[in-house]
């Protein structure tokens, strides 16, 4: 489908066309990365605008905002008389027409406009109350209407409002995978299969809401919203989950007074002397009160070397009850939104398929699901029980 704005013309594929020709004042795409939902909103905003209305694009963040404002400017400069004020990340079209990109990181900051049409980007991502007290309220005088896109964020706000499609009045739902974008790499999306832990894959790819009922960690998507880091003045320690074989060696840092995940490091498949280098800049660079390192196979003779290097070192050795004590100590934390993690997709996947078993004697062990990893969820299980366990000045007896 073609779409027309003041001599500029733009592609539909079949499925944005669909959403598109949805005249329900509510519309919630569920979709998977790259299946083209934010093309299709700009496109929208531009033709809100073409009439001499009001436009507004909403992220989650300022730095968020992004997304939207580039494919915005750069579509918008193609159409004769559209004037760009970046500074202020307006379009404004010949006529008065406006699309003004805003953020919700302060939802107060969002009243007082009436919106004749507005796009909720990445909306899984936005607190409810930007909508439910600020966007919902400055539609009203103009009977305006609104685009929920996003991919899935587990089961929260933005899945309850995806079932208002088609059982409520003026609320129409879609669900597409990345696959429905014709334009896709076929083999772009296999590899992703390939590299991502199942649970991360049907959400981002296959826009599934996952169901996390019966995981070991709740609440995972509420403190997954951070982004590495550079080293500030502060504590941090660290846990490390060596690898044997396959499997991956995971270092995970945490600000040691807010709790914050600060950075992590995954790799796999290097000698023991790049390994033990790369630990060793790790703890340099971030100036480790100390590290927590699973003895267990090769971590003793890891730790061994590092401890000759001066380092401040704990060994973990790792056993069925002592496993249960950290993992039910970083459970109790996700629960009670005592910790903030980093927003890694191959971290929050692991977390979100971790999974308990009852034993014949009435234990409990735990561990990923068969053929998946739990390197991620070990590490920072560690680091974890090193914030948890002492005052960070004093952490392992230093």
């Amino acid at each position: 489908m073609r779409v027309i704005l003041i001599d500029a013309t733009f592609e539909l594929h079949h499925a944005q066309y669909i959403i598109n020709s949805c005249d329900s004042r509510f519309r919630v795409v569920s979709a998977g990365r790259r299946f083209g939902k934010t093309r299709l909103a700009v496109l929208e905003c531009l033709a809100v605008a073409n009439e001499g209305k009001r436009a507004w694009w909403i992220s989650p963040t300022y730095k968020m905002s992004n997304v939207g404002w580039r494919p915005l400017r750069q579509m918008a400069s193609r159409i004769p008389g559209a004037v760009i004020r970046k500074a202020e990340r307006e379009v404004v079209i010949p006529g008065g027409g406006l699309v003004a990109v805003r953020s919700a990181d302060n939802p107060d900051a969002l009243r007082g406009e009436g919106l004749d049409f507005v796009v909720m980007d990445e909306a899984a991502y936005i607190m409810p109350e930007a909508w439910i007290e600020a966007i919902r309220p400055a539609l009203s005088d103009r009977l305006g209407r609104a685009l929920f896109i996003s991919t899935p964020r587990g089961r929260n706000w933005f899945w309850d409002i995806h079932r208002k499609g088609g059982v409520e009045p003026d609320w129409s739902s879609f669900t597409y995978p990345t696959s429905a974008n014709p334009f896709m790499p076929a083999g772009e999306i296999e590899a992703a299969r390939a590299e991502l832990p199942e649970i991360i894959f049907r959400q981002e790819y296959l826009a599934e809401f996952v169901d996390s009922e019966g995981a070991v960690f709740r609440r995972v998507h509420d403190a997954a919203r951070l982004e590495p880091r550079e080293p500030q003045p502060g504590q941090y320690v660290g846990g490390v989950d060596v690898a044997a074989s396959v499997d991956y060696t995971v270092i995970t840092v945490l600000d040691a007074q807010t709790k914050e995940m600060v950075a992590i490091d995954r790799f796999n498949r290097v000698d023991y002397p790049v390994l033990e280098d790369r630990i060793a800049a790790c703890y340099a660079k971030w100036g480790l009160t100390g590290m927590v390192i699973e003895a267990n196979s090769i971590g003793q003779g890891v730790i061994d070397h590092l401890q000759n290097r001066g380092m401040n070192i704990q060994p973990f050795t790792t056993t069925n009850a002592t496993k249960h004590g950290i993992i039910q100590s970083l459970q109790s934390a996700f629960e009670h939104g005592q910790i903030k993690i980093i927003d890694d997709p191959v971290l929050v996947g692991e977390l979100l398929s971790f999974e308990s078993k009852k034993t014949n004697s009435g234990n409990f062990t735990y561990s990923a699901p068969e053929g998946q990893h739990d390197d991620c969820v070990m590490s920072l299980a560690l680091a974890w029980y090193a914030v948890d366990r002492a005052q960070p000045v004093i952490l392992f007896g230093a």
